[in-house]
């Protein structure tokens, strides 16, 4: 287990720095390891990918999961995701990042999970107010994939932008005007939060 770990996280800065179709004997050598080893755990290329997809529906899954169990209004929420996803871009081969579109049973399952998530969380920014009603999971997802994209070797430059480009996005998210008391119409939504500016 420790060494499959050990050769994803080569396999994953290898190909940020070289492509997907970096030797297989340079992510061997990056991780450590014989590439013996490296064919044993991954006889394919294709493995290999469908494995870093998988690590990566499961890295997103688990933010996912600590933001719906986070408290506070939703479009705090949805910044943390945005955020976070943001820190680990360097970790996401996924299809929307030029990964595999066939993907495994479990992750199309993992898959499904995180949108529904997410929908949960958009839920509770109707009831809160703080996430307009129009707003989707995939337009969260999608957006996010955006950021998560490797577009210049300067980290510092790049780390201050995509920041700066999800804080923009999540000014869209806010209602334009106040809507009825949800909240006092339905039983699902909780009390009103209070005001959050995103970054804030």
């Amino acid at each position: 287990m420790a060494n499959q770990e050990r050769l994803l996280a080569a396999a994953v800065a290898a190909m940020l720095r070289e492509g997907r179709q970096v030797p297989m004997a340079s992510i061997a050598r990056d991780a450590g390891v014989g590439v013996g080893t490296l064919y044993r755990n991954y006889p394919t290329r294709e493995a290999l990918l469908a494995a870093l997809t998988q690590r990566s529906f499961e890295l997103v899954h688990t933010i996912v999961e600590d933001v719906l169990a986070s408290a506070g209004p939703a479009i705090a929420g949805v910044e943390e995701f945005l955020l976070r996803t943001i820190a680990h871009r360097d970790q996401l081969v996924l299809p929307l990042h030029g990964g595999p579109e066939a993907v495994s049973h479990e992750a199309q399952e993992l898959r499904a999970q995180i949108s529904a998530d997410i929908g949960r969380i958009l839920e509770r920014g109707r009831c809160d107010r703080t996430i307009r009603a129009d707003v989707t999971s995939d337009d969260v997802i999608f957006f996010g994939a955006l950021l998560a994209q490797p577009l210049s070797d300067d980290e510092s430059w790049m780390g201050m932008n995509l920041i700066r480009q999800a804080r923009v996005f999540l000014s869209g998210l806010a209602p334009s005007a106040p809507e009825l008391d949800d909240a006092a119409l339905n039983p699902s939504c909780g009390t009103k939060t209070d005001d959050f500016t995103p970054g804030g």
